[in-house]
């Protein structure tokens, strides 16, 4: 069983901020394979499915960014499941709108839901998926950046850069991490 965490903020004034990245790879993943997001539990909505033959969890920490790691790890323990068995998808601001970059460990370099999981899990090492959104023009506060919108003209890399993510996890649960790395990262 995979649990498939998609980082972001609860409510609908973040609703397609660049810090919902996540949130938005998950509700893509959840129309591909037919999986309702639709049980408040664990302080986060989830949802139970099927992907490439394996179980999964999708979940969507409704704790706000800064908070994740507690859903995480009540997730985690009520299925007794390990680090190994985690997927994180995030908002990355290291990376052009839309790229992707595949890790099977790391720091939270500076992302604070990062950093929540890492500390209520004691642990850097989990999988995750770091979705591009651009780093912040000159100028522009880093919390406000991240709490914008895409522009209309990065449509189409956005939505290309979900497909791959929900693509990336496909491998990542068929494959490997490693094969994942391997074939979507550069």
């Amino acid at each position: 069983m995979f649990i498939i965490v998609g980082l972001g903020n609860p409510g609908k004034e973040y609703h397609g901020t660049r810090h919902n990245a996540g949130f938005d790879v998950i509700d893509m993943l959840a129309q591909k394979y037919n999986i309702d997001i639709d049980t408040a539990k664990h302080k986060g909505l989830i949802g139970k499915g099927i992907i490439e033959g394996q179980r999964v969890i999708l979940v969507k920490p409704m704790t706000y960014m800064n908070h994740s790691g507690e859903c995480v790890k009540e997730v985690m323990n009520y299925y007794k499941l390990t680090v190994d068995d985690i997927i994180v998808i995030f908002d990355d601001i290291s990376l052009e709108p839309g790229k992707l970059r595949l890790r099977a460990r790391g720091s939270a370099g500076g992302h604070n839901g990062i950093k929540s999981i890492i500390a209520h899990l004691k642990s850097e090492e989990f999988k995750r998926i770091k979705f591009g959104v651009g780093n912040k023009p000159k100028g522009w506060d880093l919390v406000d950046w991240v709490l914008g919108r895409f522009p209309d003209e990065l449509c189409t890399d956005i939505k290309e850069g979900r497909q791959r993510a929900c693509d990336a996890v496909q491998c990542i649960i068929s494959e490997g991490i490693d094969s994942g790395m391997n074939r979507f990262n550069g």
